[in-house]
């Protein structure tokens, strides 16, 4: 059951900082455009050149780290102490995990990144564009994009978060996440300054979800109802989106966004039961075995590739575009990830929020990836014509229209996108309110309404700059914007998970009390 804090006034010194370079860049925008683009462009292109190696670098650390912790003494910790009860159900743990993190991501990119693979692979690797090697290396692309290097990246700060709030009693604000590697008389001033930052990458993150979640949406209504995709239409997808995000979290946690997620995993199942029956079957799950055993055996080539030897820019705008999107996230979902998972074991969450998620991604990926490269490949659509007149957001729309039952998938389809959309949003700006909040000392209570619907209102507002001017290049230049900080506060998650598990106990309140 969730609580309201007493003292339910912002935190000046955490909000403000974000919020006035949040505000700054929408007045930038209207002012001076050319400017706006031109600082943008620059930061953009600092961090993908310049970093991209130290993304790769973290996403691989965090898939290693994120395998020792399972197996190590903190796996058969339970976080909140041996006495702790689960809050939610493990089918409902599940339906809350998926929707939170990549479940929007998946409906845009899972039909539309395989055909741009087909179209345009990395120039220096050699392959060449719309060939069986073309394909095999988008579905392996598919993979490394979106299972376990992803998951890793939100299960480190999960779990650091969850055993130093829960068990070593520390406060509530994304600087715990690195507060195993601090000294306890540091932490208050670390945790503002931490909190500050990732407000800033974590509000350009959700921004560029959002937009994603709007050209989406309006890629559904164009194929329902004829309705151009176009600005005008997501002035009002962001209007009403903003609506429902605000009802949802008006229920609370454990009300509105465990309902709707709930009902969401089971639109992802009738959609992925719905292709497999009426879809290429037998090409879908050929072409996915061998590019699943393909991505395994070459996980750290394709994770570490940066095409920098050969001046190849490929890696930049996809993988290292993942990479800090997943990063931007990461520090603040993860505070609501840990909420979630209390009650349960290290190992639990683990499973749960690495493996189970990972699994469900590699099917999705199969059947609705291996679908749209079939249909391109076989030439019974043209996805990627329709995709250079229409954009991205075509794409899954185009797939769904090629079967029997169109409008019928169709519509299924798009009711998972806002559903998606909704619960993203709402678990996220939950997560930003409560840090930015003064009273929160307990993962139970959540920040006031007024607050999320402000951090809402700020995120749809740049999103909506973002992709109406530069479109999908906008949505990845929010993503790398929120990815460059959040990266330094990743590699300290990292350390810091590596730090407490070989002795959790160390730092377990509840085994140096003796607690039961």
């Amino acid at each position: 059951m969730t609580t309201k804090p007493r003292n339910s006034l912002i935190k000046p010194i955490v909000f403000f900082p974000a919020f006035i370079l949040l505000a700054t860049s929408i007045i930038l925008s209207f002012v001076d455009y050319s400017s706006f683009l031109k600082v943008t462009t620059l930061a953009k292109n600092f961090m993908t050149v310049q970093c991209g190696w130290l993304f790769s670098l973290a996403g691989i650390a965090c898939l290693f780290v994120i395998i020792g912790a399972y197996f190590s003494p903190l796996g058969n910790v339970r976080i909140g102490g041996p006495a702790a009860k689960p809050l939610l159900k493990k089918t409902s743990w599940f339906a809350v995990t998926l929707c939170t993190t990549i479940a929007a991501g998946i409906l845009f990119w899972g039909t539309a990144e395989p055909i741009w693979h087909i179209a345009s692979p990395p120039a220096s690797l050699g392959i060449e564009p719309m060939s069986p090697a073309a394909a095999k290396f988008a579905m392996e692309t598919l993979f490394l994009h979106w299972t376990f290097i992803p998951y890793a990246i939100y299960a480190v700060p999960t779990i650091v978060f969850a055993f130093a709030h829960y068990n070593m009693k520390r406060s509530f604000s994304v600087g715990t996440e690195i507060s195993p590697i601090l000294k306890t008389r540091h932490q208050q001033r670390v945790n503002t300054i931490v909190d500050a930052v990732i407000l800033f990458a974590v509000a350009a993150a959700i921004s560029s979800s959002f937009g994603t979640s709007v050209m989406n949406m309006g890629g559904g209504i164009n194929a329902l109802f004829g309705v151009d995709n176009n600005k005008s239409l997501w002035i009002v997808i962001t209007l009403l989106g903003t609506i429902a995000f605000i009802i949802s979290s008006g229920t609370g946690l454990f009300k509105g966004i465990k309902m709707l997620s709930d009902l969401n995993v089971y639109l992802y199942y009738i959609i992925i039961a719905a292709i497999i029956l009426l879809g290429p079957t037998v090409y879908m799950f050929s072409v996915g075995t061998e590019a699943f055993g393909g991505f395994l055996s070459g996980i750290f080539d394709k994770a570490l590739f940066t095409g920098a030897a050969a001046s190849d820019t490929w890696a930049t705008g996809w993988t290292t575009f993942y990479w800090s999107n997943w990063m931007a996230w990461a520090p603040v979902t993860a505070v609501f990830l840990a909420r979630i998972s209390y009650g349960y074991k290290v190992k639990e969450i683990i499973t749960m929020n690495f493996l189970i998620p990972s699994a469900f991604s590699a099917i999705w990926m199969t059947v609705l990836g291996g679908t749209s490269i079939n249909l391109q490949m076989t030439g019974k659509v043209d996805i990627l014509g329709i995709m250079n007149e229409q954009g991205s957001a075509a794409a899954g729309y185009a797939v769904l229209g090629s079967l029997p039952f169109s409008e019928l998938l169709i519509g299924i389809y798009l009711l998972a996108v806002i559903i998606s959309f909704v619960t993203a949003t709402d678990s996220t700006t939950n997560a930003m309110a409560s840090i930015c909040t003064n009273g929160i000392s307990d993962g139970a209570q959540e920040a006031p309404l007024y607050i999320k619907v402000l951090w809402g209102g700020i995120v749809g507002a740049v999103a909506l700059i973002f992709i109406a001017t530069l479109g999908i290049d906008g949505i990845k230049m929010l993503s790398y914007l929120g990815g460059f900080p959040a990266l330094f506060l990743g590699v300290l998650s990292i350390i810091s998970l590596v730090y407490i598990m070989g002795r959790p106990q160390k730092f377990d309140v509840h085994t140096r009390t003796g607690k039961k």
